[in-house]
């Protein structure tokens, strides 16, 4: 998305959000607002503004918007309910990425030493700014595989990631050491594969991030 290109249809949805959010900003203070959107999909700003219509009861800002942004990676709340299991227990297999990866090295001694509370609070603050860095990059969500000691525990998280269109079929199955021939009921399950979310608009992007 370009100013050039989407400046009305963003323009007119910074206008009504700030208006309900009770947000006093000039006229170029919209427009700068806009242009700092400007490196994503513009159907992806204007979700993330309907968000903030419906969610913000203070002033808007760009971080409000950006934080709304829905690219494919999962909330911080949402993140950390994902990893906890796998930061809990080695034999757990989870698919993740690369920010809740890289979040959780922040949370996982915290937890280990029984101390989830504030493991939650590290990984959330790491997880954010990871996010935020990755999303000023343009960079779209790359999933992968962190596998658990549980060689047969790892169906059911493969599976998923693959029906989420998060992995793909080949790469998972390669990852299935009871499957060498995937049964007709996997493959029913998992076919035909949702599309990743991570993919969306990714085009868009300037990153060179792509799906695992």
């Amino acid at each position: 998305m370009t100013i050039q290109t989407a400046s009305t249809e963003v323009l007119k949805a910074l206008a009504v959000t700030c208006e309900l959010t009770g947000t006093q900003l000039s006229q170029d203070a919209v427009r700068i607002m806009a242009r700092d959107l400007g490196a994503y999909p513009e159907a992806m700003v204007l979700g993330a503004l309907d968000r903030c219509r419906k969610e913000l009861r203070f002033r808007l800002t760009v971080a409000d918007v950006i934080s709304r942004l829905d690219d494919g990676r999962p909330g911080p709340e949402e993140a950390w309910a994902m990893i906890r299991p796998a930061l809990e227990d080695e034999s757990v297999t989870i698919v993740w990425t690369d920010e809740m990866a890289r979040g959780s090295a922040a949370a996982r001694g915290l937890v280990l030493a029984g101390d989830p509370v504030a493991g939650r609070m590290a990984f959330l603050e790491s997880y954010k700014n990871l996010v935020q860095k990755a999303r000023d990059a343009g960079q779209a969500p790359v999933w992968s595989p962190s596998l658990g000691v549980d060689r047969h525990g790892r169906e059911g998280a493969l599976l998923e990631a693959v029906k989420l269109g998060r992995l793909k079929f080949e790469h998972a199955t390669r990852l299935l050491p009871n499957l060498e021939e995937p049964a007709k009921s996997v493959i029913d399950l998992i076919s035909p594969p949702m599309p990743a979310r991570s993919t969306v608009d990714a085009e868009t992007y300037t990153g060179s991030g792509t799906p695992t």
